[in-house]
């Protein structure tokens, strides 16, 4: 049976369709707003995969390009690997979803969005999480939702829900926002340096909008909802190995979690469960015992830390709530390279590296919006060594992804514009210890790196992590999380920002939604660890350099007249590679006639700039130039006076002298002094050098 519903999001009709496509799915909705739709799936394993220590829940966001009218480029003209947006925005999809699963569900889930039509006004990202709620809702799979998400930008002051692209390109926020009727299951959000309490009201202000959302949900699940499966299998904790273990080793196992080292504290985990192996296997556990004592010592770590701090007022670690670990920092210890920053807080610590490049450089990218380029690039790597591991190096995964994006969106507020700063710039994030929020220090090691490379940033730019516990009798908000308060608390909340407000957030919780009062606390004692933070590293470089690495290309830009442009590129493109061949520096000019000439060598790039603008530049009557003669012939000589212009000297002129055969005063390749006389009705040039000589 087919069935529409629909409701309004910041003013625009959101319709959910189901029981027309995909059928055989467990839950399958398309979803439109606009002109776009996003057909969402969802299904479930009938059985659970066996020795699974996590929810093996799989999502795939994916953007058809005959969605927006268009064949993919490249030799296979089909879609490929997924772009950074689809990994983005499966990600986004995941983060609130997976919370409200059954706890310790083994169960595969498999959710699919596919953009099935792009109207290049309305993202589908928005749509497609409330599609795989709606999806998720109306299955048989358990679920504990529904919930909803809503887009706020911020232009002139004003909040606009679910604005379209183009209203994005004048908003100073990118503010993403997932709810339940409980309270924000997430935040994602991007900004031009916005004080917290304006992001609170953005993030009220989207809670307000997706209330209907959530209601239309309810309402369509009321009327073809099925009911939700009870052959679920949900992993089971030994209860008798669990009591075993806390009977004979909690207090050891407490004190194995206040050693400060991660790498010792790791050891000595290790050598506790070998020794309750020993102690505990029979005949009977033989083959479950591993994977028993590891999820037992799991759980009572997790008791042990919880308590901790809900009960003693402390960390394990011994900090206090709002303390940071110890900071350091240091720029340009990269012998080689354009710029770089070592920020270290604690365990966690982030080698940025600086590269800047021409245009020629910048990324480009396709996504069904259109197509543009990116000339600011963050590259965040998490090899195995930095948590003490061995594992196979392969590309980025989806985490790397997110934290790269995370931190990109977080230092680009800061950016200079092209104008100010033409060049393209890599940034590269090497994690090379973590335990603990590497993405904030990624923030940090990269504004050292900026500042240190000579990048004209307008202001130093931090970032903390925060975590959550949470009880019956109360919480405890956490400053700069350590992995284990990751793992077992219930937030993970990332804020970056510069002394005048926020540049990005990221917000993802474990537990069902949170209150206002909780929101607004954390957001205030981040700012307050952003403070130090920022404090810290203002003492290791507190403004950008003055100049650029000695082995860093120089840029300088020049606008082309319309007229001009091909004169400069040449028939071809043969005077522009004359010029690149003869000086050595490159040369790009875009379609709106900006020419880009860079080079490490300053005497190369003056060069290259002087024939540019000779190539321009128009020819003064009275001016003196330096010339060369590059024919001779026996009325009188021709000079390259201007890059591509000639000019003729005539006999008369070439000396005070009388001149029978001008071969007899000059010869070809001579460079010559010569005033430009006169400009004929065809535009001939005459040029004289015993004028030039007089002028002297």
């Amino acid at each position: 049976m087919i069935e529409k519903i629909s409701t309004q999001l910041g003013g625009k009709e959101v319709m959910i369709e189901t029981g027309k496509l995909a059928k055989q799915a467990d839950g399958s909705v398309t979803i439109q707003c606009g002109g776009t739709m996003v057909l969402v799936t969802c299904c479930c394993a009938r059985s659970a995969r066996e020795k699974m220590s996590f929810f093996p829940l799989t999502v795939e966001y994916q953007e058809k390009t005959y969605a927006a009218g268009r064949i993919p480029g490249g030799f296979f003209k089909r879609e490929g690997r997924p772009t950074e947006k689809e990994i983005l925005t499966s990600r986004m999809i995941d983060r609130p979803i997976r919370p409200l699963f059954p706890e310790g569900m083994l169960n595969d889930v498999q959710v699919v969005a596919t953009v099935l039509s792009s109207d290049g006004k309305n993202d589908s990202d928005i749509l497609a999480i409330i599609g795989t709620s709606a999806a998720l809702t109306i299955s048989d799979i358990p679920f504990n939702g529904p919930i909803g998400g809503a887009r706020v930008g911020l232009i002139n002051d004003e909040f606009v829900v679910n604005p379209t692209f183009e209203e994005m390109e004048e908003s100073v926020l990118d503010l993403i926002v997932v709810a339940n009727e409980k309270g924000v299951v997430m935040l994602e959000a991007g900004a031009d340096k916005i004080a917290e309490a304006k992001v609170i009201e953005g993030i009220k202000k989207a809670q307000e909008a997706i209330k209907p959302v959530i209601e239309m949900q309810k309402e369509l699940q009321k009327k073809i909802g099925r009911a939700k499966r009870e052959d679920i299998t949900v992993s089971q904790k030994n209860e008798e190995i669990f009591q075993k273990v806390k009977d004979s080793s909690f207090d050891e196992l407490k004190t194995i979690c206040q050693i400060s080292g991660k790498q010792d504290r790791t050891e000595k985990r290790k050598e506790l469960k070998a020794r309750l192996i020993e102690t505990l296997t029979t005949e009977e556990n033989e083959g479950t015992i591993q994977s028993d004592l590891g999820d037992a010592l799991e759980a009572l770590e997790k008791e042990i830390l919880r308590d901790v701090v809900l009960n003693e007022k402390k960390r394990i670690d011994g900090r206090k709530f709002d303390e940071i670990r110890p900071l350091s920092s240091e720029i340009n210890l990269l012998p080689n390279t354009h710029g770089s920053g070592l920020f270290t807080r604690g365990e966690t610590q982030a080698l940025a590296a600086i590269t800047l490049g021409t245009s020629a450089d910048e990324q480009r990218i396709e996504t069904l919006k259109g197509q543009g380029v990116k000339s600011f690039m963050l590259h965040y790597n998490f090899p195995p060594f930095s948590v003490g591991e061995t594992r196979p190096m392969r590309g980025p995964g989806r985490r790397e992804i997110g934290h790269g994006a995370l931190a990109e969106k977080a230092l680009k507020a800061v950016l200079p514009s092209s104008e100010e700063f033409p060049y393209t710039i890599r940034l590269v994030s090497e994690i090379l210890e973590s335990n603990g929020s590497s993405s904030m220090a990624t923030v940090c090691a990269g504004s050292l790196s900026l500042m240190g490379s000579g990048v004209p940033i307008k202001d130093a730019v931090s970032g903390i992590a925060m975590g959550l516990v949470k009880g019956d009798n109360g919480y405890a908000i956490l400053t700069d999380i350590a992995g284990a308060e990751d793992h077992f608390g219930d937030m993970d909340f990332k804020s970056a920002g510069t002394k005048d407000g926020v540049t990005a957030v990221q917000m993802d919780l474990k537990v069902q939604g949170i209150s206002y009062e909780l929101l607004e606390e954390a957001f205030a004692q981040a700012k307050k660890a952003r403070m130090e933070i920022l404090d810290h590293m203002n003492k290791t470089v507190d403004k950008p350099s003055e100049d650029i690495a000695a082995h860093a290309p120089r840029i300088v830009s020049v606008k082309l007249p319309t007229d001009k442009i091909g004169g400069v590129i040449g028939p071809g493109g043969k005077m522009i590679r004359k010029i690149i061949a003869d000086t050595g520096a490159d040369i790009n000019i875009d379609d709106d006639g900006i020419c880009q000439i860079a080079s490490a060598d300053k005497e190369s790039l003056d060069k290259a700039l002087e024939w540019v603008k000779g190539l321009i530049a128009e020819p003064e009557v009275g001016k003196i130039y330096d010339a060369k003669i590059v024919k001779i012939m026996n009325f009188g000589a021709f000079c390259e006076y201007m890059p591509g212009k000639e000019g003729l000297v005539h006999v008369s002129e070439l000396s005070n002298e009388y001149v029978k055969d001008a071969a007899s005063c000059v010869k070809e390749g001579q460079e010559v002094k010569v005033k430009l006389i006169g400009i004929d009705d065809q535009g001939r040039v005459k040029l004289s050098i015993k004028q030039a000589e007089e002028k002297k």
